[in-house]
């Protein structure tokens, strides 16, 4: 009966560990959430493969007992220690608001595969390209201006302004 009473608590005790664990160490559902839930599991099934008296008692005492850890934790605020506190105070501006305009030439900073950074003047953007991919440091003008990008064409495919007389 000893031995009985040492592999559930041994199973009981490997659960907490490994839910403790999944909790603080590793994000996500892993190897040791699981490996716990099963233990838990294990130790249950065990005890009341013994009796149903020890099963119950079981079943309780570990409800208490997970119920427990789970309460200190949070009022513990040990979630907080490992919780994300990064606030995100950035914006976003709209190429409008920074004076690009139809027309204006540039150079690409990095290849437009379709979409990728171009400078116009002192301000760089996100360039995105009309037709086919633009190479790095190629000239461009901007044909189209949607929101917080802008579409460009390679300058030199520019249309030429035919005067009649």
């Amino acid at each position: 009966m000893t031995l009985d009473i040492l592999i559930i608590v041994l199973c009981m005790g490997i659960a907490v560990f490994l839910l403790l664990l999944e909790v603080f160490l590793l994000p996500g559902i892993t190897v040791a959430g699981v490996g716990g839930g099963l233990f838990a599991i294990a130790g249950i099934v065990y005890a009341y493969s013994i009796a149903p008296t020890a099963g119950h008692i079981t079943l309780g005492s570990s409800a208490v007992v997970f119920g427990g850890f789970f309460c200190w934790l949070l009022r513990a605020k040990s979630f907080q220690r490992v919780a994300l506190k990064t606030n995100i105070d950035a914006t976003l501006t709209s190429t409008r608001d920074i004076g690009l305009r139809v027309g204006d030439r540039g150079v690409t900073l990095s290849r437009l595969a379709p979409i990728g950074k171009a400078r116009f003047g002192q301000t760089v953007a996100e360039a995105k390209a009309l037709e086919n991919f633009v190479d790095e440091q190629t000239p461009v003008v901007i044909v189209r201006i949607d929101g917080y990008n802008v579409t460009v064409r390679i300058a030199d495919e520019a249309p030429t302004q035919s005067t009649n007389s």
